[in-house]
């Protein structure tokens, strides 16, 4: 496996050899940026932590160079901030226990230009080499451009694989926009209540977003905590962490179906829901 950019990195933690690393994965997240597998895939760390027949490996697409940011890293140019977010994603696939953390390192750019094939090449390429049964990227009705360029550069890439190497199951997940919109029995959710401690640990490596400006570890463990509360309005809570997915695996079995046409589905189902509700009790 040989990234397309000189300046992409495989690192793996614990020193085996990067093929090795990669082969063993079983859970595999591919995300826009530094931090944000951290936020969505936490499921696929937590089924594969200290686990010895599962194995998590995280891809990052881009190089994180646009990120916001104040106190200490208010004067941080673009490659400063690009060269600390390498390090936390690093430290966090430690952390993590994961088996590989790639970091592809493009710009922003390139991952949004649909004619810019190096990026669904490069996931193409880890598809391959992982072979994993489960991939999570972001979802469809994500509000990040670059979230949603990402999720459709996966997309692309699992549908130019034969049949017999796609991956059982694609989740898009949660980050600039939560999924508690979507009707219940569309949700795919994620019972994320254990190894609290490894989230929190996890989320604080990147300090550079947390001190910088964005509370991503207050607001992630917040939105899970509240999805479960949430999630049933006649019943006690029957977990205490919650993630919600969009299952896009119909989009990697039938490579007919137009990803916009699909994520409409989604909308107009809630649509529906909100509306017979309001008019049956008119």
């Amino acid at each position: 496996m040989k990234p397309r950019l000189e300046t992409a990195e495989i690192f793996v933690p614990d020193n085996v050899p990067v093929d090795e690393a990669l082969a063993c994965t079983t859970h595999l997240a591919i995300s826009a940026h530094q931090d944000d597998i951290e936020i969505m895939a936490f499921d696929g760390i937590l089924k594969a932590f200290q686990q010895p027949d599962k194995w998590f490996t995280g891809v990052v697409v881009t190089d994180g160079a646009g990120s916001p940011r104040d106190e200490l890293y208010k004067d941080y140019t673009d490659e400063a901030m690009r060269v600390i977010r390498r390090k936390e994603q690093k430290k966090a696939a430690y952390v993590g226990d994961y088996a590989a953390q790639v970091l592809l390192d493009y710009p922003s750019s390139a991952v949004k230009n649909p004619a810019d094939s190096r990026p669904k090449d490069d996931i193409a390429d880890l598809l391959r080499a992982t072979r994993p049964e489960v991939v999570y990227t972001h979802n469809l009705a994500d509000k990040h451009d670059t979230h949603v360029a990402t999720a459709l550069r996966v997309i692309e890439a699992i549908r130019s694989l034969p049949e017999a190497e796609r991956p059982k199951t694609l989740y898009g997940c949660e980050v600039w926009r939560d999924l508690d919109w979507m009707v219940d029995t569309d949700k795919v959710g994620f019972d994320v209540s254990a190894h609290e401690n490894l989230q929190a640990a996890l989320l604080g490596v990147f300090d550079s977003q947390i001190a910088g400006g964005k509370r991503y570890d207050l607001a992630t463990q917040g939105r899970r905590r509240a999805h479960a509360t949430y999630y049933a309005s006649h019943g006690t809570d029957t977990v205490e962490l919650l993630n919600y997915a969009m299952d896009l695996t119909p989009l990697i079995k039938d490579t007919t179906i137009d990803p916009a046409v699909f994520v409409e589905g989604y909308i107009n189902r809630m649509r529906d829901e909100i509306l017979g509700r309001v008019r049956k009790f008119k």
